[in-house]
């Protein structure tokens, strides 16, 4: 039964592999500056890894940003940031970064402090204090987790597949990350924990998608084992491109309502999930796939045991690779044809079609009465 609405089309025939040389080089570009802009601005660590003071709070009335900020730095605390939070201008947010040296009883001082110059009447939303030896070893933390988490899915890849797709599996993870990671550093997007968390959340993500388009590979490795690499891939990609964009981007409405109606909390997580997503669709398909062409896949590998018992079959049984590329959506080769001049091959008997030597029907019968 046909879908009543058909939003992609399920049988594509789009030439990716033509193009896999500038996508690569894009992705090299993208990966290149994002590691320079970690390098020279680098990330806008949150109060959890930068250590600190950080209060949201609903002032009573409107305040006057101005003398507020006055105010707070005439503490002497650190550097104040001062900003507004949500659609009400009662909203703000403060934060006092303080040196390393910073003791438990200073901060809370500080945050007595801060208090004070609010005054009154004040409804605190969100009250938190990071030491600065804390907020490193959340650093740390993350780092592993990212990284130990890139490991696990790519030895898995190894096992489930073979080498050479746990090293594309490997690129496009590191791909996506790194993008996500210069995105958050170029536009000065505040990195906290719940970032680290979209980080691992879109890294089971991007290789969810890259594990399908993987599968739908290998199964035409083994079923077609004289098909050239790239039309090979070509038609994976085509294969699995409905479900590559239907999921991507019911997926990415449901994080874009998080970021922009999930609050500020949520605001981090879903901007990192919302870029991720997007970057991650386009390395499945620019970047996972296409590195498979630079490296020598084991045909004999990929079709495994039971294939290499199968091969006794007649060849019969096995599929027509002259007809792959038509029956797939591939171009195929044009028939030949007699060079002109030649004399015309005669058609074909049904007897011959059917018996191939059988005489017609029409000859001369043998003992069907005497001659007169």
């Amino acid at each position: 039964m046909r879908p009543l609405i058909n939003i992609v089309p399920v049988d594509t025939s789009i030439d990716f592999m033509k193009r896999r040389i500038q996508a690569l080089i894009l992705s090299g570009i993208l990966m290149v500056a994002a590691v320079v802009s970690l390098g020279v601005q680098q990330l806008n660590f949150g109060i959890d890894f930068a250590g600190g003071i950080l209060v949201e709070a609903r002032m009573p009335g409107e305040p006057d940003m101005a003398d507020l900020r006055d105010r707070l730095n005439g503490l002497g605390l650190g550097a104040v940031s001062l900003t507004h939070i949500g659609e009400d201008a009662r909203d703000v947010m403060i934060r006092v970064q303080q040196p390393d040296d910073t003791t438990e009883e200073q901060e809370n001082a500080a945050l007595n402090a801060i208090q004070g110059v609010l005054g009154d009447g004040v409804d605190y939303r969100r009250v938190e204090l990071v030491g600065p030896k804390v907020g490193g070893e959340l650093i740390e933390a993350g780092i592993w987790a990212v990284s130990l988490s890139i490991l696990a899915i790519v030895v898995y890849i190894w096992f489930r597949f073979e080498w050479q797709f746990a090293v594309g599996a490997m690129v496009a993870l590191i791909h996506d990350v790194l993008i996500t990671l210069g995105l958050f550093s170029v536009l000065r997007l505040e990195f906290d924990l719940t970032t680290v968390a979209a980080l691992l959340t879109l890294a089971g993500y991007s290789i969810n998608d890259t594990v399908v388009v993987y599968d739908r590979v290998r199964e035409k490795l083994r079923r077609y084992k004289k098909l050239a690499l790239v039309d090979l891939l070509n038609l994976a990609l085509n294969r699995t491109l409905s479900r590559t964009i239907l999921t991507s981007v019911t997926t990415l409405m449901a994080v874009l309502s998080l970021l922009f109606l999930g609050g500020d909390v949520l605001r981090n997580f879903s901007a990192a999930l919302a870029f991720g997503i997007v970057i991650g669709t386009y390395s499945t398909i620019y970047v996972a796939v296409p590195i498979l062409v630079y490296f020598d896949l084991r045909r004999e590998a990929i079709v495994g045991e039971e294939e290499a018992a199968a091969e006794g079959e007649t060849d019969a049984s096995a599929p027509d690779e002259t007809g792959a590329g038509a029956a797939e959506g591939l171009p195929t080769a044009a028939p030949e044809t007699a060079p002109a001049g030649a004399p015309a091959a005669p058609p074909a008997s049904p007897a011959q079609g059917r018996g191939g030597g059988a005489k017609a029907r029409g000859g001369k019968k043998k003992g069907r009465g005497k001659r007169r």
